[in-house]
């Protein structure tokens, strides 16, 4: 099951494994209970404090393993723990086995002080690089409290279950059985949703913090790159976001980004996060901005009720996925309606899909379907395509890819559960079409996460924040980076170098205003 390579590297991280771990089977006579019981017999050849035993639940899904530790802890996945989820196994097997959790102090008091039974279970594919980052946190939270239980389901694997569900979207996460949650989920979200207490714990800490010289709002690449460059002056720095890693954790695949030939939206990530954590920076998530103002400090007003104070600000709020706008669109979102094909399109395996969007993304999308679903039909708007023509040529030279252009679509068609089609307008004839379909990718861009500071700062009627050269904004002492402002071209790369110039515009704002109050002093004295 795992090569040499891999299991040297294995028995490396399970050498921190302090305690006994026991690894619960539920197998049958299927071809997947052998794969999974070879990787279980894997793993516990190369600890001796890892061993296994046959389950004797009954209510159990076949094939499962349960990651049992010496105080009663479980940790379950049903299916085959490997592609992105295998880093949540063997976060699994040291968690269980004593070793540290990586979470704050105040997080593990608050997991260990709720009250009551949580039965967690989240469906994943296993080609969704969202769903680790959901399976990990409600893991953490059952490897932390035993009233906490917290199973993997691969939904490719238990289709029965995905389709007795009606779940059209991963990750998708049930608590006690009922529908708790879609999409990514950080511990923070978790916490708040269970805790009713939390929004005002936070706020109330948050409350309770000095003034920044600089305040990052989003943790995307330019406002880990801002925090850095501030923090390297010595100065009092700060990031606030509802999740550090922004748009780029939606990101499978990334090429472009120079000097690394290739990585994976959430490896980046956790690269930016581990360098900003290198300065003394103070990084609070799980909040966003709601409004700016300016009196003598800027003052950022939170969606927990909180503010926060500091002499400058750099706004990196970053962008999201465009919508359609269409009827149908919101009741079917999760339910058929997607916006990440690598999460969702082996939901659809064997189905008809459409792809609206002719750019890379839609094109891209359209690639990595084809290879699962039964047909993917693309939707243009332009009388032409906008995506590169070596993507265009690998599209149209797949069998089960149809593109059409000039192609408005008008609604989202459904039987009140699910996405049954979509209608749309042939612009060139004006003639109206439905086309039959389980799924709708919609890859039409980006909108600007800056509709707070409307009013307050200058705009433009595309929702981006106006700034200069140097990211400077209408309002002095606020300054903004990245895919929210007006820079011409939406890169990581370039978000990064955008945080950077602001950052430095920042801190020569403060020098400026420090050389001005000491002037306006010696005048008065004189």
């Amino acid at each position: 099951m795992l090569n040499s390579d891999l299991k040297t590297q294995l028995k490396t991280y399970l050498a921190n494994i302090k305690k006994q771990v026991t690894l619960s089977l539920a197998l049958d006579d299927s071809a997947k209970s052998q794969e999974l019981k070879q990787l279980a017999e894997d793993i516990a050849s190369l600890s001796t404090l890892i061993t296994i035993e046959n389950s004797t639940d009954a209510a159990a899904r076949k094939p499962s393993m349960t990651v049992i530790s010496e105080t009663g802890t479980k940790l379950a996945f049903a299916g085959i723990p490997l592609g992105h989820e295998f880093t949540s196994l063997v976060l699994a097997l040291l968690h269980s086995g004593g070793h540290p959790i990586k979470v704050s102090e105040e997080e593990i008091e608050q997991i260990k002080s709720l009250e009551g039974e949580f039965h967690f279970d989240t469906y994943i594919s296993l080609s969704c690089q969202n769903c680790p980052d959901v399976v990990q946190a409600l893991n953490i939270m059952a490897a932390i409290n035993p009233q906490i239980t917290s199973t993997m389901i691969d939904g490719g694997l238990f289709e029965q279950e995905v389709k007795d569900r009606n779940i059209m979207a991963v990750p998708s996460v049930y608590l006690n059985g009922e529908s708790f949650g879609q999409g990514r989920m950080s511990l923070t979200d978790i916490l708040k949703k269970v805790d009713k207490n939390a929004d005002a714990k936070q706020a109330q800490k948050l409350n309770e913090k000095e003034a920044f010289d600089v305040l990052i709002v989003g943790g995307g690449p330019a406002g880990a790159s801002a925090a850095v460059y501030a923090a390297r002056k010595g100065i009092k720095t700060g990031i606030v976001a509802d999740r550090f890693g922004g748009q780029v954790l939606e990101t499978v695949g990334i090429e472009n980004f120079i000097s690394v030939k290739k990585t994976e939206g959430p490896k980046l990530v956790a690269s930016l996060e581990e360098h900003v954590k290198d300065y003394d920076v103070d990084i609070m998530t799980g909040a966003k901005g709601v409004k700016l103002s300016k009196d003598e400090l800027v003052s950022i007003e939170l969606d927990n009720g909180a503010t926060l104070k500091s002499k400058s600000v750099i706004v990196a709020t970053g962008a999201r996925w465009r919508k359609m706008n269409v009827p149908g669109e919101a009741e079917y979102s999760g339910s058929g309606v997607a916006y990440c094909p690598h999460c969702d399109g082996p939901l659809f395996k064997g189905k008809k899909v459409a792809v609206i969007g002719g750019g890379n993304s839609g094109i891209e999308a359209a690639i990595d379907l084809a290879g699962i679903v039964e047909h993917v039909t693309v939707l243009e708007f332009d009388s032409k395509l906008r995506a590169d023509e070596v993507l265009q040529r690998k599209a149209k030279s797949m069998g089960n890819i149809t593109i059409l252009t000039q192609a408005q679509t008008t609604e989202v068609l459904g039987d009140g559960n699910k996405v049954t089609g979509l209608a749309y307008t042939d612009r060139a004839t004006g003639d109206s079409h439905e086309l039959e379909l389980a799924g709708i990718f919609v890859q039409i861009g980006l909108v600007p996460n800056a509709e707070w500071l409307d009013g307050d700062i200058d705009l433009t009627n595309r929702g981006e924040i106006i700034v200069n050269e140097r990211g400077e904004t209408s309002m002095p002492g606020v300054f903004a980076a990245g895919d929210v402002t007006t820079s011409p071209y939406k890169q990581i790369v370039i978000a990064m170098g955008n945080g950077a110039n602001a950052s430095l515009a920042a801190f020569d704002y403060l020098i400026r205003q420090v050389e001005e109050t000491s002037d306006e002093a010696a005048e008065k004295v004189a």
